[in-house]
């Protein structure tokens, strides 16, 4: 029997977008390096080493985000326990607005998401560097 999907991506996006505040290049290009924001890249290793990240990125493979937020997950990572603004980012902005929005529905904020994703700062010529580890 085929699956019946009531509800797809394309509404899931934009549930995400109307509860997720979205940061433009041009002020993600001000906060990158402000000691007050972390970026958080959720794109996976592949597309890290094809591309690089933004300076100061966090790493958090999507898959692993729930439970590195969560200080009660084995997995936790400090750097989501902090007094920070937290502003996500991926290729595109997809992966970013539903995370960010499962960030803030877990308690974590405030929160945001990069207009447009890692290829829309590559295209302002917002600076890069190769991943290291």
């Amino acid at each position: 029997m085929a699956q019946n999907i009531t509800k797809g991506v394309k509404a899931l996006l934009a549930e995400a977008n109307e509860t997720v505040t979205t940061m433009s290049i041009a002020e993600a290009k001000e906060k990158a390096q402000d000691p007050a924001y972390v970026f958080v890249d959720l794109r996976d290793i592949r597309e890290l080493q094809r591309s690089g990240l933004i300076p100061g990125a966090f790493s958090c493979p999507r898959g692993m985000l729930e439970f590195w937020i969560d200080p009660d997950s084995p997995y936790h990572k400090p750097v989501f326990n902090q007094d920070k603004t937290y502003v996500f980012y991926c290729a595109s902005a997809w992966r970013s607005a539903l995370s960010a929005k499962i960030a803030m529905e877990m308690g974590l904020k405030p929160v945001m998401h990069l207009e447009g994703g890692f290829t829309a700062w590559e295209k302002a010529g917002g600076p890069i560097v190769p991943r290291t580890t």
